[in-house]
């Protein structure tokens, strides 16, 4: 089959073509629980496919015989590395992921071989050549439909995509897909709060959030082998996404979340009032006092929640201002690294003097 790409080009997938990367750091990585049927051969054709990159192996407190099996792959191969991440979900990995691994590119990949590695080079183009923060594979728009066996799955997909399309006015088409491509920009100011599976609706939701470049590349995908079993749960994992969104909602756009909310007792005020002003300009007088004040309640936590909506807004803007501040930052500091590593040290002493202290006023 062969398959679309977003810059017009097409791509067929028979076999690895593999990428040259002289000069740049590309790092594979692997989370993993309990997949021994498929993480070998999963290590395998991402080694082919990126013959240069390094593959870090997090395994999640596997019962079976994955560690053992990466375990030998790495006495074989130094390009293969096996840790260990004790705190249990895939959040919580990815976690220890991005804060231990320095690279210039990263290649974030499912250990249960249902992503294709012969698009893992396209995807690392596109970050290296500063096209993309975060290169995503879409499986919704090619064979997800017709693979994936687990019910409910597709139909949930949909749901999240609609929800978070709508809320963060963007256009992403697959916002759950375990196989991304990132930068050393977005991984080190990405801040990983989810622990479990809703870690991918998170990465989506801070790369529109932060105005970061997404491009999308349609992969094919398969489902899962003989003998290989999700871990996903449908309902539970599907809950904690949808709750995720809300939060991040709240937290990324709370002029609108406490805005809705305050439009909300508005209503209720003044379905609450209005009768009785109508009553009190038609008699003279209030009959039903204890209306009145739940209406004035009503109508405070209306007030209340828009002064609230408002402070929240400016916070979240002041906090876009420094998340830029800091990456020009450090992308000034990595040229310098790059280019002349004594400048780049003088320069942080520098500024480094110039923080203040906790004792010190500013």
């Amino acid at each position: 089959m062969t398959t679309n790409l977003p810059d017009g080009t097409t791509s067929g997938h028979a076999e690895v073509e593999p990428v040259h990367l002289d000069s740049a750091r590309v790092a594979v990585l692997i989370p993993c629980y309990n997949e021994q049927a498929t993480v070998a051969k999963v290590v395998r054709d991402y080694r082919a496919a990126l013959p240069t990159a390094q593959v870090y192996v997090y395994d999640n407190n596997s019962t079976d015989r994955t560690a053992e099996i990466v375990a030998d792959l790495e006495a074989s191969d130094d390009r293969v590395h096996l840790r260990h991440e004790w705190r249990q979900g895939k959040g919580n990995v990815i976690h220890s992921m991005f804060r231990d691994i320095d690279a210039d590119c990263y290649v974030m990949i499912d250990g249960d071989d249902t992503y294709p590695a012969e698009y893992a080079p396209q995807l690392v183009e596109l970050v290296l050549t500063g096209r993309a923060d975060m290169a995503i594979g879409d499986r919704l728009s090619t064979t997800y439909a017709t693979q994936n066996k687990r019910p409910f799955h597709e139909m949930g997909n949909s749901v999240v995509r609609s929800l978070i399309n709508h809320l963060f006015r963007c256009d992403i088409t697959d916002i759950m897909t375990g196989y991304r491509a990132f930068s050393r920009t977005f991984v080190k100011g990405f801040p990983v709060l989810s622990r479990g599976f809703e870690i991918e609706t998170e990465m989506s939701i801070h790369a529109v959030d932060k105005n970061l470049k997404v491009r999308e590349v349609p992969i094919d995908y398969r489902d899962r082998p003989e003998g290989s079993a999700s871990k996903l749960d449908t309902y539970s994992d599907g809950w904690k996404v949808l709750r995720t969104i809300f939060r991040l909602f709240k937290n990324y756009h709370p002029l609108a979340f406490f805005g809705i909310i305050g439009a909300l007792f508005a209503i209720a005020c003044a379905a609450s009032f209005i009768p009785i002003l109508v009553d009190y300009v038609r008699l003279g007088e209030v009959p039903r006092f204890p209306t009145l004040i739940v209406a004035v309640g009503l109508g405070m936590v209306a007030v209340l929640c828009w002064a609230v909506a408002v402070i929240l807004d400016v916070e979240v803007a002041k906090s876009r201002q420094l998340y830029e501040v800091m990456t020009n930052y450090h992308d000034h500091i990595e040229r310098l690294l790059s280019t002349s590593p004594s400048a780049a040290r003088a320069t942080l002493r520098r500024d480094a003097a110039t923080v203040p202290g906790p004792d010190d006023t500013v």
